[in-house]
Formats: structure tokens, C-alpha cells, sequence
């Protein structure tokens, strides 16, 4: 018998709240299928006058094609309302390596991304690795990125999933490809940009001019969207069932959420 409270906010934890950082895949929507009651959520959220940032660690795709993407499905924002893990980390190589050149394994749409906004891309001899979500990969880059990283040269990920969900299951993601990386290299990412770690977190506050302590971050899984809570102090976590995760997971996890619901349509009952 579960002892969890679902679809309940006993301690009035979102009262407090002024922005939510929502998750996109397997909170807001799964694959190019809306979530029932998602901008029914969205709506209640300009009602009320509270922020909201969508926050995904997917660096498969840019942010500009994000906003297409949600605009497909009715939902027309300014691109400044989505932080992805491949702009937070565009935001931290700027601050943290400016002016060195990288080798991204990503998406071309990721990659135009990442010059567009002023990093330099070197598929030769690069000062730092980045890898990301790279869904047109292939055996001659896992070569090429094994080969940068065997090599020494500082290795940074955009995010640490290892699954991808999607309608009627889940396909293999980031953490798949670390790794690969890691069978061939002994290597692993030394840095991680994007969910539980702070950099994309701090990112999204900053863009939207809001406090920890009166955001709330909801997603559907613990070990990223949930674990940001213990990376970002005063952050509060809240989990929804509608992706990955499961009220079983939630029972035997060291990292427990602050709240959860079935979905956004059930927490936009208490906003």
C-alpha cells in the first residue's frame, strides 16, 4: 500500500510559487502528442498572472524549433521561454570557455545553433568535446568523438538521460551514447549542463528574473527533473505520472519529490 499523497498540496507548497519550469517530453507533451490538459495548465497559469519556462534537457533539437514545434500544437511562445540543455550550454561555454572551439556530436539543427549564438565548431582540432542528444549518429562519429575524448580533451554533456520517451515506450538517448564512450575510452562526461545539475537551472532563473524559492520545477522524472531540488537549494520538486517515472519509483527513491501529480490538468486544480 503507498503511503504517497497524490494530486494533493497539503502544506499549500504552491501558493508560494510565481514560476514554474516545466519539463517538455513526457510532462508537457509525448513525441508531437499533447498531454491531456497541458494548456489547460498553460491557461491557468496566464489567469493567474505566474511565470512559466519550459526546461528540457532533449539537445536534439534547437530552441528555435522547439517554439515550431509548440506552435504545431497551439501553443505560440517567444523563444526566450524555452531552455533547452544545448542552450544552457552554449550560455556556459561563453562564460566558462570563451573563444575556444569545440567538436559537438549533435543534430545540425544544434550545431547552427551553437555558431549561431557565437561558438566556434572545430571537427579537427578542437579545444573541448561536447556531446549531445545526436540522433543522426553514426559509427564515423562515435569514432571521431571517441577518438577527442581517448585523446584527453575536456568532455562536456548537455544532459545525462539515458532514455528518450516517447508514445508506447522509450528510445535510447544521451546516456546511451556516454556510454559507448565510456566502453571504448574509460571515459565519462566531466561536466553535465543540463537536469539535476544547477548550470541549466540557474540559466532559466536568470532569464526569467525569478528566485529558487519561488519556483517550482515539474517534470516526469526523478533523476533529473525531481534530483534538481538537492543541486539547486530551495527549489521545489514536483512529479508528474505521465512519462517515466511511477508512483513504485517514487517509493524506493533516495530522491523524493516535493509533490506529485497524475499530470499538469491535475495541478492546474490547485493554482
Amino acid at each position: 500500500m503507498s503511503y504517497i499523497k497524490v494530486n494533493e498540496d497539503l502544506e499549500g507548497l504552491l501558493s508560494n510559487i510565481k514560476c514554474f519550469a516545466l519539463d517538455l517530453d513526457g510532462t508537457f507533451y509525448l513525441s508531437n502528442t499533447m498531454i491531456p490538459g497541458s494548456l489547460s495548465f498553460l491557461e491557468k497559469l496566464q489567469q493567474r498572472g505566474i511565470s512559466f519556462v519550459f526546461v528540457t534537457n532533449n539537445s536534439s533539437k534547437s530552441c528555435r524549433a522547439y517554439v515550431k514545434k509548440l506552435a504545431t500544437m497551439g501553443v505560440e511562445i517567444d523563444e526566450k521561454y524555452i531552455i533547452s540543455s544545448g542552450r544552457a550550454t552554449i550560455e556556459y561555454l561563453k562564460r566558462e570557455h570563451y573563444g575556444k572551439k569545440v567538436f559537438l556530436l549533435g543534430n545540425p539543427m544544434l550545431i547552427e545553433e551553437f555558431i549561431e549564438k557565437g561558438i566556434g565548431i572545430d571537427d579537427k582540432n578542437p579545444d573541448i568535446v561536447i556531446t549531445a542528444y545526436d540522433t543522426t549518429i553514426d559509427y564515423e562519429k562515435m569514432c571521431k568523438v571517441c577518438d577527442f575524448v581517448r585523446a584527453g580533451l575536456p568532455y562536456i554533456a548537455t544532459h545525462p538521460d539515458y532514455n528518450c520517451p516517447i508514445v508506447g515506450g522509450y528510445i535510447p538517448d544521451i546516456g546511451a551514447i556516454h556510454a559507448f564512450i565510456h566502453a571504448s575510452t574509460g571515459r565519462m562526461p566531466e561536466i553535465i549542463i543540463g537536469k539535476p545539475y544547477k548550470e541549466i537551472m540557474e540559466c532559466a532563473l536568470n532569464q526569467m528574473g525569478h528566485n529558487a524559492d519561488e519556483t517550482a520545477m515539474i517534470g516526469d522524472r526523478l533523476y533529473t527533473d525531481i534530483a534538481m531540488s538537492q543541486h539547486v537549494p530551495g527549489l521545489t520538486g514536483v512529479l508528474v505520472l505521465s512519462g517515466e517515472s511511477t508512483l513504485a519509483d517514487v517509493e524506493t527513491a533516495e530522491v523524493k519529490p516535493h509533490l506529485v501529480f497524475d499530470n499538469l490538468a491535475a495541478i492546474a486544480k490547485l493554482i
